[in-house]
């Protein structure tokens, strides 16, 4: 299967790898956040894993976070191999996917039975001061408005995806960082170090220009700007974890097949709503 012939490309995946490739390590904080927060979360699953593996586009953050850790970069098809490994984290990639939904399959599928994966990712309240700021420079200098700033998902949305992916005890959940800037200009050049920088296919593809960035710069400061002047920069990390199915997992009760009932257990008085 081809996936890219088959979805949308959102992102241009050609551009984004020219982009990585000019990671700068003293940039990575937020990657270096994100694997502060798998530690923590794997360091509350009474599991000892023996076959892990990372997706990830910067193998230096992630290559040594546990021992006999598989690292694999987060191409459209995942170099995996089905029920291979007990734990699939997918490290800071799902954003960029064409085919997020596709990800988490394939990461399942690579999982033994009560596996667990376990992915960290940017959601949708990512960058949202910069996303204003742009789109109202832009349409006020330009009289027009391109894509900037790419579109991430809600964590309704992608806690979904857990369950169209087919995994058990889907939990989604959130963690929001903010990080100060000097201005504008600041913001985007750490994005370009990030390798977090603009890669969608429908990008502009002529240098934009400065009266944009000027009028963004005055728009960001009056809406956002602490009392110092410094512009903060609102970072979403939406954290999901599932497990691939297992008999041995907690299932469900039949409807119908409770031995006692609510009111009871709750203390309450039970009444007949009115027809």
């Amino acid at each position: 299967m081809q996936p890219s012939q088959q979805i949308p490309t959102l992102f241009d995946r050609s551009a984004l790898a020219a982009r990585r490739r000019r990671v700068r390590d003293d940039a990575l904080f937020l990657h270096r956040i994100a694997r502060e927060e798998v530690e923590d979360r794997l360091s509350m699953v009474k599991r000892t894993f023996t076959s892990p593996a990372v997706i990830t586009p910067v193998p230096d953050i992630w290559g040594d976070l546990m021992p006999g850790l598989k690292v694999i970069p987060d191409a459209e098809v995942l170099d995996l191999s089905v029920q291979e490994h007990d734990l699939v984290i997918h490290a800071m990639a799902l954003h960029w996917a064409n085919d997020p939904v596709g990800q988490i399959i394939q990461s399942r599928r690579a999982l033994t039975p009560d596996g667990l994966f376990l992915s960290l990712a940017f959601g949708g309240r990512t960058l949202n001061e910069l996303r204003t700021a742009l789109a109202e420079a832009e349409t006020a200098v330009t009289g027009g408005l391109s894509p900037r700033v790419a579109p991430m998902a809600e964590i309704r949305d992608m806690g979904a995806l857990l369950q169209r992916a087919g995994l058990a005890l889907p939990v989604a959940d959130t963690v929001d960082l903010t990080a100060d800037y000097r201005d504008v200009l600041h913001l985007m050049q750490d994005l370009r170090a990030m390798g977090e920088a603009n890669a969608m296919t429908d990008r502009l593809r002529h240098p934009t220009r400065r009266a944009v960035f000027a009028e963004a710069q005055r728009i960001y400061a009056d809406r956002f700007a602490r009392p110092d002047g410094r512009l903060p920069a609102t970072f979403e990390l939406i954290c999901l974890t599932g497990w691939a199915p297992d008999a041995s997992q907690p299932q469900p009760l039949r409807p119908g097949s409770a031995a006692q009932r609510l009111a009871d257990a709750l203390g309450t008085e039970e009444f007949k709503l009115p027809d």
